[in-house]
C-alpha cells in the first residue's frame, strides 16, 4: 500500500488540543477533588458551574480520545515497521509508565496503552464484525467497573498523606497493579475504534466525521447529566450515574476526535494551530511535563496545594499548565527537534 509521506494535521492538532483536558481533568484534586471528580470547594454557583462543565466535557471525555487516537497510530506504526517493533515499542511504553507512577503521578496512562497494544495488535486483521463486537464488550466491562469505582470513594484517611519522597513513592507503587489494568479495561473501546477507523480510513470521509461529532458529542452530554448531579453535590455517588457517564464518554471522545478532524481539514497554518499540532505531535513529552507541575504543587514536602483552590482557580492552573507546554512545544518544533520523551522512546524502541 503506498502511503503519503505528509503527516496528517488532523490527529496532532487533536492530541494538542485534548492534552487540556487531561490537565483540567488533574488539576481538580488541587480543589479538593478526587481521582473521578466532585471538588469539595464546588459550594459557590461559580464553582458549581465550572465543575458542571468539569463534569460533561471533561471527566472521562479526554482519554477515550486519546485511546482511540493511540489505536490508530498503533495502525500507522504497522504499515510502516515490523510488528516486532511495535510490541519492542510496547514494552518500553510499560516501563515509561512504571517510572512516571514511581517519580511524578499515580494516575498513568502509558503502561495502560502499553499492554493493550500487546494484546490488541492483531486486531488490525480481525473482521468489522470482530472489532465492533470486542469493542462494545469492552465498553459495557469499563463502564459498569469504573461505575463501581466511582460509586465507592475510598477517601484518604488524614495524617495518611506521606510527608517523605521515599513513602510518597512506595504510596503510588501500590496503586501501579490496580489502575494499570484498570485504565486499561477503559480504553478497550476507543482502541479498537481508533485502529478500525484507521484501517478503513475514516478521517477521510467529512460525512461520516459530522455524524459521528454531532451524535457522539450529544449522546455525551446527556449521559453525563447524572454524573454532574453527583459532582455537583445534588445527588449521592452511584452505580448507575458513574456507569451512564463512563460509557458515554466513550461516545464524546470519538465524537471529539470527528470535530478536530473537521476544524483541522478547514484550518489554515497559522501561530496557533502550528503550536496546538507541535504539541500534539510532542503529547508524551506534555503529558509528562504536566505530571512534573503536579508534582511540585501538591507534595505535601514541596508546595503542598493540594484541596487549596476554589474550583475556578483550579482548573485556570490547569489551563495554565497545559499552556505553558504548548509554548514550550512551539518553540521545540520552531528549534526542529522533537519531544525529549518521543525521541527517547524512539532510539530505545526503534534503535
Amino acid at each position: 500500500m503506498q502511503l503519503s509521506t505528509r503527516r496528517d494535521l488532523a490527529p496532532d492538532l487533536a492530541r494538542g488540543v485534548m492534552l487540556s483536558l487531561i490537565a483540567l481533568a488533574h488539576a481538580q484534586f488541587l480543589a479538593g477533588g478526587g481521582a473521578f471528580g466532585g471538588a469539595t470547594a464546588a459550594v459557590t454557583a461559580p464553582d458549581k458551574l465550572v465543575q458542571a462543565l468539569l463534569t460533561l466535557f471533561v471527566d472521562s471525555r479526554g482519554y477515550p480520545l486519546f485511546a482511540a487516537l493511540f489505536g490508530y497510530g498503533m495502525v500507522l506504526i504497522l504499515r510502516r515497521r515490523d510488528p516486532k517493533q511495535l510490541r519492542k515499542r510496547s514494552l518500553w511504553l510499560i516501563a515509561f509508565g512504571f517510572l512516571h507512577v514511581v517519580l511524578l503521578f499515580p494516575g498513568d496512562i502509558l503502561a495502560s496503552y502499553g499492554i493493550l497494544a500487546l494484546c490488541f495488535a492483531g486486531a488490525v486483521h480481525w473482521s468489522t464484525r470482530r472489532i465492533f463486537l470486542t469493542a462494545g464488550i469492552g465498553a459495557v466491562l469499563g463502564a459498569v467497573v469504573y461505575g463501581l469505582v466511582m460509586s465507592s470513594p475510598m477517601p484518604m484517611p488524614e495524617g495518611a498523606l506521606p510527608t517523605d519522597p521515599i513513602s510518597s513513592a512506595l504510596m503510588r507503587v501500590t496503586t501501579f497493579p490496580l489502575l494499570t489494568p484498570l485504565n486499561a479495561i477503559m480504553s478497550i473501546c476507543p482502541l479498537l475504534i481508533g485502529v478500525w477507523a484507521a484501517r478503513e480510513r475514516v478521517l477521510e470521509n467529512p460525512a461520516l466525521l459530522r455524524r459521528a461529532a454531532s451524535i457522539g458529542i450529544g449522546i455525551g452530554v446527556l449521559g453525563g447529566i447524572p454524573q454532574t448531579l453527583v459532582t455537583t453535590g445534588f445527588l449521592a455517588p452511584n452505580l448507575a450515574s458513574g456507569a451512564l457517564h463512563t460509557f458515554s464518554g466513550y461516545a464524546v471522545g470519538i465524537g471529539y476526535g470527528a470535530l478536530f478532524t473537521l476544524i483541522a481539514r478547514r484550518l489554515r497554518p497559522g501561530p496557533v494551530v502550528t503550536a496546538l499540532t507541535a504539541c500534539g505531535q510532542r503529547s508524551l513529552t506534555c503529558y509528562l511535563a504536566q505530571s512534573v507541575a503536579w508534582f511540585i504543587i501538591a507534595e505535601p514536602y514541596l508546595l503542598n496545594l493540594n484541596g487549596q483552590f476554589s474550583v475556578v482557580a483550579a482548573a485556570a492552573l490547569g489551563v495554565g499548565v497545559w499552556g505553558l507546554t504548548v509554548l514550550v512545544a512551539a518553540w521545540l518544533g520552531k528549534a526542529g527537534r522533537p519531544g525529549p520523551a518521543e525521541a527517547l522512546l524512539r532510539r530505545l524502541a526503534y534503535s
